[in-house]
């Protein structure tokens, strides 16, 4: 039975997430359909120009991406003081962005409202868009409807283009966020479509890893590293040097087919996380298949929030 949506996301219990969606066609959402030869690889930047724009406009920080040819992967960060913080006029630009006003925020606009009943139907319409603009729902909701629609024009059908709604995991902690990370991430790697991360197009870490080279003002739609002693600034809590050298090593024991027992070569954000390799890298061999993934401890604390009396095989914990 399908899970309702309040018991996977819950701002209480953490504001982190991983997000799937899976194309239902069996011609590819990107990449090429071998049968046909047709390429649907432009789609891949249609996928990814959307997120930036929506990652502009909702207050919702874009981790980690990966557009893969028939499903793509986010981590997400819910900034719900951020959106909290934004001025009515905010809400309504940002809002506007995709959107067409209704007819009484036209009015307001004009500064024709004349009644107390005109303004507080204002408010209200005002405090809805604002709830809307941290909801992962919603944020999902715009990205696949449009790549749905442009799809179903350029292959002259309608219908269904994804598998349903989207799957979403819950992020209880710093373990279960550079898990996440890190499997979104070594996607095309462990597909065996890309070598290593730093040839991995339509990625996060591609797009990181280009930015060192050759900075860019755009990179602000992703959400920075700044380290765990930053309390100054907003971010993901490691630095980016020791997440590609955690990304690196996982994508090496996957990609060569090693087995059994890691070496001495694991990275130090490892110990730091309290993460052991070889449970790690048995955990991250089954990541998609939790609905809340974290410590034990994390799980425990957050069952009740997240609407569940126990722990059951729709958790992955990370030892």
């Amino acid at each position: 039975m399908t899970t309702a949506r309040h018991q996977q996301i819950c701002l209480e219990a953490t504001a982190y997430y991983h997000c799937i969606s899976r194309c239902v066609r069996r011609a590819f959402l990107c990449g090429q359909d071998e049968e046909s030869g047709v390429s649907y690889e432009h789609r891949r930047s249609w996928v990814e120009d959307r997120l930036f724009a929506l990652a502009k406009v909702f207050c919702i920080d874009l981790c980690a991406y990966a557009i893969m040819s028939n499903h793509y992967h986010l981590v997400l960060h819910v900034n719900k003081a951020k959106a909290d913080s934004l001025t009515d006029s905010d809400v309504i630009d940002r809002w506007l962005s995709f959107h067409n006003p209704p007819v009484l925020i036209q009015r307001y606009l004009r500064g024709d409202i004349r009644t107390q009943a005109e303004y507080n139907a204002v408010c209200s319409i005002i405090q809805t868009w604002r709830q809307r603009l941290y909801s992962i729902s919603w944020f999902m909701r715009l990205l696949n409807q449009f790549v749905a629609t442009e799809a179903n024009k350029e292959d002259g059908c309608s219908g269904h283009f994804w598998e349903g709604r989207f799957k979403s995991q819950a992020l209880l902690d710093d373990k279960a966020l550079a898990a996440a990370m890190a499997y979104v991430d070594l996607n095309p790697i462990r597909a065996g479509i890309a070598e290593t991360p730093e040839t991995s197009d339509f990625t996060s870490v591609k797009s990181r890893l280009d930015n060192l080279h050759s900075p860019k003002a755009s990179l602000s739609y992703l959400y920075p590293f700044i380290g765990q002693n930053n309390s100054t600034q907003e971010g993901i809590p490691y630095h980016l040097a020791d997440y590609l050298a955690f990304l690196d090593w996982t994508g090496r024991y996957f990609h060569e087919g090693k087995t059994g027992q890691i070496a001495h070569d694991a990275p130090p954000i490892l110990k730091r996380l309290g993460l052991d390799s070889s449970p790690w890298l048995r955990t991250y061999k089954q990541f998609e298949k939790g609905s809340m993934i974290g410590a034990k401890s994390s799980m425990k604390a957050n069952l009740a929030l997240m609407g569940r009396k126990r722990m059951s095989g729709t958790q992955l914990p990370i030892n």
